[in-house]
């Protein structure tokens, strides 16, 4: 049964999964400064402006979820499902997410960050073609 509306429901997932999502920019930065990368420059200044923008959207979000009395908890977790339960305003709901759902949930937030923080690069070509 459904407690949360829709539009609650969907503030807090993008929240749980940009979360996620910001945990996955910040391993993989790791991974290129300690790898065998021979250009690092340009892939860590990638992740950090992704960060960034995540960041600033994550903060959003916890703002509009601490004016609703919006939490997040996580109940567990195992190899193929994550549990989390939803509360919003005295109400509650338990969601169970399949664990590569949630892979794909986080990687197209990966992929929007990406595009986000390549977008002045690309003004900046489409300007120097013209």
């Amino acid at each position: 049964m459904r407690y949360l509306t829709d539009k609650d429901l969907e503030l807090a997932s993008r929240f749980l999964f940009l979360s996620m999502a910001m945990v996955v920019i910040r391993q993989d930065r790791n991974y290129v400064q300690n790898g065998a990368f021979k250009i690092k420059e340009p892939y860590i200044k990638l992740l950090e402006k992704m960060e960034t923008e995540a960041s600033i959207e994550r903060r959003k979000l916890k703002m509009v979820m601490r004016q609703k009395n919006m939490q997040i908890v996580t109940l567990n977790k195992n190899d193929s499902f994550s549990s989390f339960l939803f509360l919003c305003q005295g109400r509650e709901e338990k969601r169970n997410y399949f664990n590569p759902a949630i892979r794909k949930k986080v990687e197209v937030i990966v992929q929007e960050l990406m595009l986000k923080a390549l977008q002045p690069y690309q003004q900046i070509d489409a300007g120097a073609k013209t």
